[in-house]
């Protein structure tokens, strides 16, 4: 079986950073002077947020879980509620982040100046770059019509122009390659995620969650172990269709055309009534999977949306805190 994990000698890494340095550079710097440098001024260096939920100074308490170790148990919270709990350490709260992309067919889609890839491309430049900066290591799980690339956790600018390459090579396989057959396979993802990532990490996946069903219960299991994020791609049109008259649908996963009428406002208001249902049902899907979600839109500013993704973890810790201590009280 092909190791993933095998380690290049240094000059060969040298040798093809340069190689990639190109566009990657050029992303990198961009992001680096255009968001990176707002998002200083607005988080203040609160940027353990991103990485994770709680951002606790004293160690988080939660149910027994099967892998955990049980010479972490409290015993007295144990007692107290009647059902084992474990204490987190300090240590715990040293994370890898894992970044699951889902660089399928469907996240070339973009009706205004980017397309769902530029997004997803922007954010995970601008997270693993704060991350990696303040000495943590991201690494990632690269899918496109398959899992195709798994870059090991590791620190460095080197490593995040490593990464982004990694996405650009992907959106140049995208263009040249034939429609693929059926739609994504996000179950076989979040599964290959949670057979490489063997100690608890701070996991985002990033995807537009246009896939085969079935993809609820690998995501749920992922996050029996670590701190999963769903980031949620999308476009505007595909919520709602403007009066365009006749106009082509195309299906961006397996390149099937549809011509349909947009002057037909019953067409639009069904078409409206539907992608709502779909909204709700993935909200849903995910609200019981019990992860924190960030939906980014093709028209979204990024700096907007990872201040609002910092807030929603900064609740999520309030309530946490506020937990514990009624838990230790």
């Amino acid at each position: 079986m092909k190791s993933w994990w095998r380690k290049a000698p240094a000059a060969a890494n040298d040798d093809r950073l340069a190689i990639e340095a190109g566009g990657a550079e050029r992303a990198l710097r961009r992001l680096e002077w255009t968001v990176i440098r707002r998002l200083d001024g607005l988080l203040q260096g609160d940027y353990r947020t991103l990485m994770r939920g709680t951002g606790l100074d004293l160690a988080d308490l939660r149910e027994y879980q099967h892998h955990d170790d049980v010479r972490h148990i409290d015993w007295n919270v144990t007692a107290r509620l009647q059902t084992p709990h474990v204490r987190v350490f300090t240590e715990d709260r040293e994370m890898a982040a894992w970044f699951v992309l889902d660089l399928s067919r469907s996240v070339d889609f973009g009706s205004g100046l980017k397309a769902k890839r530029e997004i997803s491309a922007g954010f995970v430049g601008v997270l693993a770059r704060l991350l990696t900066r303040h000495g943590n290591r991201v690494g990632a799980l690269v899918y496109g019509s398959d899992l195709e690339a798994v870059i090991p956790p590791r620190s460095g600018r080197r490593h995040v122009l490593h990464l982004l390459h990694a996405m650009e090579k992907r959106a140049g396989k995208a263009g040249t390659e034939p429609a693929q057959k059926g739609m994504t396979r996000l179950a076989d993802l979040l599964k290959s995620a949670a057979t490489l990532m063997p100690r608890r990490s701070t996991v985002f996946v990033v995807s537009d969650f246009l896939s085969e069903p079935g993809w609820e219960r690998p995501l749920g299991q992922l996050v029996q172990r670590h701190e999963v994020v769903a980031v949620r791609l999308f476009d505007p049109l595909e919520l709602e269709l403007p009066d365009l008259g006749l106009v082509p649908l195309r299906d961006a996963e397996t390149g099937e055309q549809l011509w349909v009428d947009t002057h037909d406002a019953g067409f639009r208001k069904r078409f409206a009534r539907l992608a709502a249902e779909r909204e709700n049902t993935l909200r849903e899907a995910l609200a019981r999977a019990g992860v924190d979600a960030l939906e980014l839109s093709t028209d979204d500013d990024l700096v907007e949306a990872i201040v609002r993704f910092a807030d929603l973890r900064k609740r999520r810790a309030r309530i946490g805190q506020a937990g514990l201590k009624a838990v230790a009280a």
